[in-house]
């Protein structure tokens, strides 16, 4: 079968080749792929050696199921699902029944396709700093992926939220998703934040952590940036606050299944700024490289 295969000769280290098709252990169901979303983090993992070459790239996947899990579990055959798997990038792929949600006929897969590593992300990052009604939720990098998810998710919960981006041109929509103040920057946060969703990495997350009331959480979801973050002397020393790593980790089908009721629902708006066919990897990939994609980048499967 197609997929976007590892091809460290090819131009960023991917290229449409073929694959076996899936071999799904008993605890795994076969998904016929309609959508994927394309992640800063899945062309990292095509240059780091982290996927091998002639390997399937990808993780977000959303389409229909052709083959039910063995022992059970997860949806039946027909199901329309969304899914985080390994591999994901192909006509068909494994998927552990943990690690889906159903799709209602209200949802496109094309949207759900989204929701997987970004949303994730924002929704874990959020309930892990501690997400609430009256809370100070700052997120850095607002206009990317993750940062538009959290930035809505923050509102939902009923947070006061500062969406905080890198350019005048890259506010649009962020007030609409419910932030109550969008800065360029982190000079124009006056008063401390309970929560940081950072994104950026380098100087600003150092800035950020600054921004950190007592009590506070600083959730590293990304780095965009590539830069190192150098913290002056004495900046760890002080009333209790936290930075933390972020991973998604375990079964995800629950947190999932939360965010596609927020879609149906119409709590939340999944921002896609770019989509094409998946022999567009390299359209898509440079967009994202470029920061000129405003929330996911959606590839449909042919």
């Amino acid at each position: 079968m197609r997929a976007l295969i590892v091809d460290p000769e090819a131009e960023d280290g991917v290229r449409l080749g073929e694959v076996e098709e899936p071999s799904p252990g008993p605890e795994q169901l076969v998904v016929e792929v309609r959508h994927v979303s394309l992640n800063r983090g899945d062309l990292n993992d095509a240059r780091s050696g982290r996927v091998p070459p002639g390997a399937a790239l990808g993780s977000d996947v959303a389409g229909v199921v052709t083959v039910a899990a063995a022992d059970g579990q997860g949806p039946e055959v027909g199901a329309r699902v969304v899914g985080l798997a390994q591999g994901a990038f192909a006509q068909r792929c494994a998927v552990d029944a943990g690690m889906v949600a159903a799709v209602p006929t209200e949802v496109d897969l094309a949207v759900a396709a989204a929701l997987p590593v970004a949303g994730l992300a924002a929704f874990r990052a959020l309930r892990a700093g501690g997400v609430g009604p009256g809370r100070r939720v700052l997120v850095t990098g607002a206009s990317g992926g993750v940062g538009r998810f959290a930035v809505q998710l923050a509102a939902v919960a009923g947070a006061h939220v500062i969406a905080a981006v890198g350019s005048e041109a890259r506010r649009a929509g962020l007030a609409e998703a419910g932030a109550s103040e969008v800065v360029v920057g982190l000079e124009q946060v006056a008063a401390p934040v309970d929560v940081v969703v950072e994104n950026v990495g380098g100087p600003l997350l150092v800035a950020a952590w600054g921004l950190l009331a007592p009590g506070g959480s600083l959730q590293s979801v990304g780095w965009t940036s590539g830069e190192p973050a150098v913290f002056p002397p004495y900046s760890t020393i002080g009333p209790a606050k936290s930075l933390t790593s972020f991973l998604i980790e375990g079964p995800v089908g629950a947190d999932l299944a939360a965010l596609v009721d927020l879609v149906a629902a119409g709590r939340l708006d999944v921002p896609i700024g770019w989509r094409g066919p998946w022999h567009d990897l390299a359209a898509a990939a440079s967009a994202l490289r470029d920061r000129r994609v405003d929330g996911k980048a959606v590839l449909d499967v042919g």
